[in-house]
C-alpha cells in the first residue's frame, strides 16, 4: 500500500461541506498558487483545542445496534483521524466539517468530571454501565494534556459505579492504577479496537493512533492484571482488512482478550464522500474494488441506515465475513466469557456516609 495523501498525518484529505450550513469550503488552485509564489503555507495542519462547557455529559443510547445503554465523551472530534469513523458526522452539529475539522478542531469538555459527579449523585440515577468513548476516543492525544478521562475514572471509583472504556490508544495503561482499583469491585470492562495486524494498513486507516504492537501489549497487560478486555475488530472493511479476521482473533485472544466483536463498515452521511476521496488518493489501484464490495454489503449503497442491518451488512461478502467471525469465536474464544459489571455497590455510595443513617 502506498499513501499519496497530501496532508500528512491526517485521515481525511478535505473538509466536506456542512449539511447544516449555507456555506461551503473550497481550496482553490489559484489560492494555492498564490501561497506558493508568496512562500506561504496554505494549510498549517495544526490541531486546535477548543474549550466548551455543556450542561450534561451522560447520554442515553437509543440505537439497538450499539451494545451500550449510556455513554459519555470528554472530547468531541478526534485527532486519531480514522478515515471510517462514524462519529465524524456529529461534528456538523457544532458547525464544523466532518472531514479535517473533525481531526483538527477538538472540543474539550473541561467540566466533564463535575457533570459526571452530579449525575452519579442524582437521586433518580440507577447504576448502569456508562461507556467512555461512545462517540470519540477518550484516550486520544488531547487526554495527555487535559487528563479528563483519568479524572472521570476517579469519580467512578469514588461512587463505586461501573464504567466501560472503548479505545485504540495504549495511553490507557497510564491509568492502570485506577483500573486495578475499579476491577477489585468488578466495576471496569475495557474494549480495545484492533483493525489490522499490518502497520502499513494502520497508518493509512488510522494515522494518529498507537501502533498495533502497543495495542496488543495493552490487551496483555490489562489481562495480566485481571482486567476484562473485549477486542473490537471493527470495522471490517472488505478488500482492506477482511482477510485478517482469523489472524486478528488469534492475536487478541493470545494476548488475553476474553471476547471479540465486529462491525461491517458503513459510510454514513459525509463519511461516504470523505472515504471515497481518501481511498482514491491513498489506494488508487484498489479504490473501485473496495468501494464496490462495501456497496455489495449494503444493497448497492455505501451506507445502510436500517437498524439490525446497518452494522452487520447483507449479501455474499457480508455472509463470508460473518462466517469467518463465527469460526474465529469458536476457535479462539470457545471457553472465554466477558463478565457483567457490578451495579450493586453504587447506591450505598451515592450519598456518602449519609446513607448509613
Amino acid at each position: 500500500m502506498n499513501s499519496n495523501s497530501s496532508i500528512k498525518g491526517r485521515g481525511s484529505q478535505k473538509n466536506t461541506s456542512n449539511k447544516f450550513s449555507a456555506y461551503s469550503y473550497e481550496t482553490r488552485n489559484d489560492f494555492l498558487e498564490f501561497c506558493r509564489l508568496e512562500g506561504e503555507v496554505a494549510d498549517k495542519n495544526k490541531t486546535q483545542y477548543i474549550p466548551i462547557f455543556p450542561k450534561t455529559i451522560v447520554n442515553k443510547v437509543t440505537s439497538p445496534d450499539v451494545g451500550m445503554s449510556y455513554s459519555m465523551n470528554m472530547y468531541q472530534g478526534c485527532e486519531h483521524g480514522c478515515i471510517y469513523c462514524y462519529a465524524r458526522n456529529t461534528h456538523e452539529f457544532w458547525g464544523y466539517s466532518a472531514g479535517l475539522d473533525f481531526e483538527r478542531k477538538i472540543l474539550v469538555k473541561r467540566n466533564a468530571p463535575k457533570l459526571l459527579e452530579a449525575k452519579l449523585k442524582s437521586k433518580k440515577w440507577k447504576a448502569c454501565t456508562i461507556v467512555l468513548s461512545g462517540n470519540t476516543d477518550c484516550y486520544q492525544p488531547a487526554e495527555q494534556e487535559f487528563q479528563l478521562t483519568r479524572k472521570c475514572l476517579k469519580v467512578f471509583l469514588k461512587y463505586r459505579h461501573p464504567v466501560g472504556i472503548l479505545t485504540k490508544n495504549s495511553l490507557i495503561l497510564r491509568d492502570l492504577d485506577i483500573l486495578k482499583e475499579l476491577n477489585e469491585y468488578g466495576l471496569i470492562g475495557v474494549n480495545i479496537s484492533v483493525t489490522s495486524l499490518s502497520e502499513e494498513t494502520r497508518r493509512i486507516l488510522e494515522p494518529r493512533t498507537t501502533t498495533i504492537k502497543k495495542r496488543l501489549e495493552a490487551i496483555r497487560i490489562l489481562s495480566d492484571n485481571g482486567i476484562p478486555v473485549n477486542a473490537m475488530l471493527a470495522p471490517i472493511i472488505p478488500g482492506i482488512n477482511s482477510h485478517e479476521i482469523l489472524n486478528l482473533a488469534k492475536a487478541v485472544s493470545d494476548n488475553g482478550a476474553l471476547s471479540m466483536a465486529f462491525t461491517v463498515v458503513r459510510l454514513n452521511g459525509a463519511i461516504g464522500e470523505i472515504f471515497t476521496d481518501w481511498i482514491r488518493k491513498a489506494l488508487p489501484n484498489s479504490a473501485d474494488k473496495v468501494l464496490h464490495q462495501i456497496q455489495e454489503c449494503h444493497g448497492g449503497n455505501l451506507n445502510d441506515s436500517r437498524f439490525g442491518l446497518r452494522s452487520k451488512g447483507e449479501g455474499k461478502i457480508a455472509t463470508q465475513i460473518h462466517d469467518l467471525v463465527r469460526l474465529a469465536k469458536q476457535t479462539y474464544f470457545k471457553n472465554k466469557n466477558f463478565p457483567k459489571l457490578n451495579t450493586s455497590l453504587h447506591e450505598s455510595y451515592k450519598c456518602g456516609q449519609l446513607k448509613l443513617f
